[in-house]
């Protein structure tokens, strides 16, 4: 039985060569054809992803899927290919990546998008199209390619370093997004962009104590990139600033999501403060505890990193460190052009500064107690 993604170009190569689709039309949107053929979001996306390899269309961020000019016979050889397997989990990487096939635009190059939106649910699954695409893109010779390596996977290391070093034998400037693949503190032969992460940790710790926090604690899930390491000693480094021994076991691992894991959190009511290796574990921990009756702020601070969309819709609006995803794509791409004109330039991490952002969920709006002002006898 043909698999619905290549049923879906297979109708729509028979469309655009029959006519009913010219150079420069619009295709159906994913909607319409989520609808028509009765598929998932990312079955369209993958039928939509092979015609664009192929060189029948170009997708354009915010607009849609067009038909090429001179369809599968003009083949454009100034391509950028962004390869993303954690593309629907977090919104900063789709914020970066729109901005990314933005800048390539206006310098004449075309994008490729590959990406799951769902890369922790199918893990072979995600893992092998994520190979497939490099193979596609190998196969197209790609200029240059834009790469957020896997997380929170088993064997994310080697998936890797497979594809880095396939990109690197056939000559294509490889530019790490956000993370590199490598163990903290050590760093991989490739260009790096993202967010100090040693930096933001430190932001967060220190804006806790400086609200009274001396028993700090960090949350994350398993698996984490190196970048929850880098955080992780940003808080070790301002504990050290100002003179606080870190608590036992101040580093915990699990799914907020797991009441059990969040019971031991809980229990004894050891911490004034936990600070979360991103938003979304934030939102999780905050929603957790609140189901067994602890508050927050009131009860204990809670902080997060990467100031996405919901860390203002949650009862709690989340205090957290902002990604600057624009700024990221922006160094990215000028990364990707120098590389591209001088392959021996030396591996590069280019970190940009963080910027706290402080709401309720830290405590800095609470209350203060004032001074007992009743006379002494």
């Amino acid at each position: 039985m043909e698999p619905k993604h290549r049923e879906i170009s297979r109708y729509l190569t028979a469309a655009i060569s029959s006519g009913k689709y010219k150079a420069g039309d619009r295709l159906p949107s994913e909607a319409q054809l989520i609808t028509q053929f009765k598929v998932s979001r990312p079955t369209v996306a993958r039928a939509l992803l092979d015609l664009q390899v192929e060189g029948h269309i170009e997708r354009r961020a915010g607009s849609g899927s067009y038909v090429r000019k001179g369809g599968e016979a003009s083949l454009i050889t100034r391509q950028l290919a962004l390869l993303i397997p954690g593309l629907g989990t977090t919104e900063i990487f789709e914020i970066i990546c729109g901005e990314l096939a933005s800048l390539a635009r206006v310098g004449e190059y075309s994008v490729l998008w590959g990406g799951s939106t769902h890369p922790r649910e199918d893990q072979d699954s995600s893992r092998e199209h994520a190979l497939e695409l490099c193979g596609q893109f190998l196969a197209r010779r790609v200029s240059g390619v834009f790469f957020a390596p896997f997380e929170l996977v088993p064997g994310k290391e080697e998936i890797n370093q497979r594809i880095a070093e396939q990109f690197r034998e056939a000559g294509i400037p490889v530019i790490l997004l956000d993370r590199d693949f490598t163990a903290y503190p050590y760093r991989s032969n490739f260009d790096l962009v993202g967010l100090d992460n040693i930096a933001a940790g430190y932001l967060l710790a220190e804006h806790l104590i400086k609200l009274g926090c001396q028993r700090l604690a960090f949350v994350a899930r398993p698996l984490s990139a190196a970048t929850v390491d880098a955080r992780i000693d940003g808080v070790r480094n301002a504990l050290a600033r100002h003179n606080i021994e870190p608590s036992g076991h101040w580093i915990h691992l699990g799914d907020p999501e797991d009441p059990k894991f969040v019971q031991s959190l809980l229990a004894g009511h050891l911490w004034d403060a936990f600070i979360c290796a991103n938003d979304i574990t934030a939102a999780h921990l905050i929603t957790a505890f609140e189901q067994k009756r602890c508050r927050v702020p009131q009860d204990v601070r809670v902080v997060g990193v990467d100031d996405a969309k919901y860390a203002t819709l949650i009862r709690v609006p989340l205090t957290t460190v902002q990604q600057p995803c624009r700024d990221i794509a922006v160094t990215a791409f000028h990364a990707m052009i120098e590389r591209i004109a001088e392959p021996t330039l030396p591996p590069r991490s280019l970190l940009l500064t963080p910027h706290l952002v402080v709401r309720e969920s830290c405590g800095a709006y609470l209350p203060r107690s004032k001074p007992d002002d009743t006379p002494k006898h």
